[in-house]
């Protein structure tokens, strides 16, 4: 008998974030569906894990009904957590999302998402993450509907454990997207700054601004969402530059 897949449900936005229910009600459809997600908000803390404090869990409810595992920790800590203590089945595919907003280009590297993918595939489980570019009345359920068909595909070809998938789709309708593109990450930057306020008691503090849109390089994940297009750009989390590395070697380090 065919074993039932079991997908590891997490994000970054929390366990009660819209998009991670779209998703959970989309890739039930797939297989066997477990969440374990940040209790609060976790966007923008990249690959942190908790060590200072405990992390605590508590049962989650939707429309009363029990619907995962809420962690007091990071996006890494709750694939951790589930992995190695609170799941008693062992997990096929991490799946991380749907985020509000895009984790192509830079973002990948900040993003909450995608470490938890990430950290699925340092523990020897393939992960996609899957973001939606960010707008003011989001609809998840064309992103949830177009992560089902990408999962699916994924084990139709095959789950490697080695499998990081970073997955960006535009904020539109079904018929409106162009289709799917497989590109690699774009490395620029985009424009950046702080806006420097008062508070009340004539102290300066500074918050960051937000980015405005920009196109990444032509073929680049940036530029294919920019287009209308699904975005998939596969990562590993090996930062091992190797040209450099072949470059180091040949230097004189022990010279006066």
């Amino acid at each position: 008998m065919r074993r039932t897949l079991h997908i590891l449900l997490t994000n970054d936005d929390g366990i009660y974030a819209p998009g991670i229910a779209a998703l959970h009600k989309a890739l039930r459809r797939v297989g066997a569906v477990s969440v374990v997600a940040p209790a609060v908000e976790q966007s923008a803390v990249g690959h942190s894990i908790t060590l200072a404090h405990p992390l605590r869990v508590i049962e989650a409810e939707r429309r009363g009904k029990f619907f995962g595992y809420g962690v007091s920790g990071a996006p890494a800590d709750c694939v951790k957590l589930a992995v190695l203590e609170l799941l008693k089945r062992s997990v096929d595919l991490i799946v991380s999302g749907i985020n509000l907003g895009s984790n192509a280009g830079v973002n990948a590297l900040y993003s909450g998402t995608v470490a938890a993918a990430v950290e699925g595939v340092m523990l020897g489980i393939p992960g996609i993450a899957v973001s939606m570019d960010f707008c003011q009345r989001p609809k998840f359920g064309p992103a949830a509907e177009i992560a089902r068909r990408l999962v699916k595909a994924v084990v139709r070809r095959g789950l490697r454990p080695d499998m990081l998938l970073n997955v960006n789709i535009p904020a539109l309708p079904l018929r409106r997207i162009k289709g799917v593109r497989v590109t690699p990450q774009s490395r620029r930057m985009p424009p950046e700054g702080f806006e420097r306020r008062t508070d009340p008691m004539g102290r300066h503090y500074y918050w960051i601004k937000p980015w405005g849109r920009y196109d990444g390089e032509e073929d680049t994940d940036v530029c294919a969402l920019r287009k209308g297009y699904v975005a998939i750009t596969p990562l590993q989390y090996d930062l091992t530059s190797q040209s450099l590395l072949k470059e180091l070697r040949g230097w004189e380090w022990g010279r006066k």
